[in-house]
């Protein structure tokens, strides 16, 4: 993904910033694109993995619905471009105010979470003398298998509706004369890489798309969420993901009724592989037992690896730079190999952690990287979901900034 003349253009620059590359991105939404068209999916971005105003441009110039869990992102997708027909609302709480800027832009769906919000969107579209479409977001207790701070399916998790509570929902709609129910909304967690797992969610979603049939209401839109996972450990050999296998799970599985549409919510299969925060080294600390290459980027701009212990790969490419340069004038030389600098492939262990006044500020333990220098350009690779958009100005920092693919 990177090479000389990117090192160069990078030196130029005051880092940290994120690097995106447009062009895998655009080539990550045709993917998908295709391989959702097979079967007539329809597929809606989800903005909480990056908004940044590039990306969203992108995403919306391929004809993808937007899914949206706060008001803010429901005015952002207006705003960019996305067609209301295609914005959903999702959220555990949403506010009266964010419910009422959603109705007012006659959006396609809300995701319900709760019998109680049900009441709420009915009474708010009364007054405005509309009819809101709803979704009830079921909490099927199918794990995920993932990190314990991203599944969201499980019965111990805050999202969603119990299936005990089904009863009262359906009492609920057929009582809320102002909503329209469309149809049942699932969402299990996320960076999901066994596709056995969706097989799971199609066996429950079987069972319960039944039960609501026995109980006088029919289903139009199935939406099963996202949660599709990526390689972080090995973004350039798989740096588009598996949008066709995990689309033919649904096909495969799923009891998918005539003139019934398949909805679903990718967000971090969309956008994490086409960006990177890029750094440089402002110390190198080297003790006895540890050393410590200190960024100029921490935890401000990217707490993934604080929050969820995610892991992220990590290159020096000041060194790779070094390495590419000597082994080009190597080859130009007739004994090469005595001119060789060896001690440019000497590689050291390195706990790589950031300037913020947390001992929590390191990105991994133990990384072996070539030895590394003051200035040496850092990349933090596959940051391109959940990275930019968790950033904070804690320790009063500056913000992060973005580049751009040339």
């Amino acid at each position: 993904m990177f090479n000389i003349h990117t090192l160069t253009r990078f030196q130029q620059l005051e880092t940290p910033f994120y690097y995106y590359d447009l062009n895998l991105l655009g080539k990550t939404l045709e993917s998908c694109s295709a391989a959702s068209a097979k079967y007539n999916f329809h597929v809606h971005y989800a903005m909480k993995a990056n908004f940044n105003p590039k990306v969203l441009e992108l995403v919306q110039s391929h004809g993808f619905g937007a899914d949206c869990v706060s008001g803010g992102e429901v005015k952002a997708a207006i705003q960019y471009g996305f067609d209301k027909s295609k914005i959903v609302f999702a959220g555990v709480g949403k506010s009266d105010k964010e419910i009422n800027e959603a109705l007012d832009r006659d959006i396609f769906c809300f995701n319900v979470e709760s019998v109680q919000e049900l009441g709420i969107i009915n009474n708010l579209a009364k007054a405005k003398n509309k009819m809101a479409s709803v979704a009830i977001r079921i909490n099927p207790n199918v794990d995920a298998h993932t990190h314990h701070f991203i599944t969201t399916g499980l019965e111990e998790n805050k999202f969603g509706v119990n299936t005990w509570e089904l009863p009262a929902v359906v009492d609920a709609l057929k009582k809320c004369d102002s909503l329209e129910f469309l149809g049942i909304h699932f969402h299990i967690g996320s960076q999901i890489t066994d596709m056995e797992v969706y097989k799971n969610l199609c066996i429950k979603v079987n069972e319960l798309q039944q039960w609501f049939l026995d109980n006088g209401l029919a289903i139009k839109v199935l939406n099963l969420g996202g949660g599709l996972g990526v390689d972080y450990h090995n973004p350039d050999e798989n740096p588009i993901g598996d949008f066709e296998s995990y689309f033919k799970v649904f096909h495969d599985n799923l009891d998918i009724k005539p003139n019934q549409e398949v909805h679903f919510e990718l967000g971090r299969a969309f956008v994490a592989q086409s960006a990177s925060l890029i750094s440089r080294v402002l110390y190198v600390k080297n003790g006895i037992n540890k050393n410590f290459l200190i960024l100029d980027a921490g935890m401000t701009e990217l707490i993934r690896p604080m929050l969820y212990q995610a892991y992220h790969e990590i290159e020096n490419l000041s060194a790779a730079g070094r390495i590419e340069n000597q082994e080009s004038r190597i080859k130009n030389e007739e004994k090469n190999i005595l001119t060789l600098d060896s001690g440019l492939f000497t590689r050291t262990k390195y706990d790589v952690v950031g300037p913020i006044c947390e001992s929590t500020d390191c990105f991994r333990k133990d990384v072996e990287l070539p030895e590394s220098f003051r200035g040496d350009l850092i990349v933090i690779r596959t940051a391109g979901a959940y990275g930019e958009v968790m950033a904070s100005g804690y320790n009063l920092r500056d913000r992060v900034t973005s580049v751009y693919s040339e």
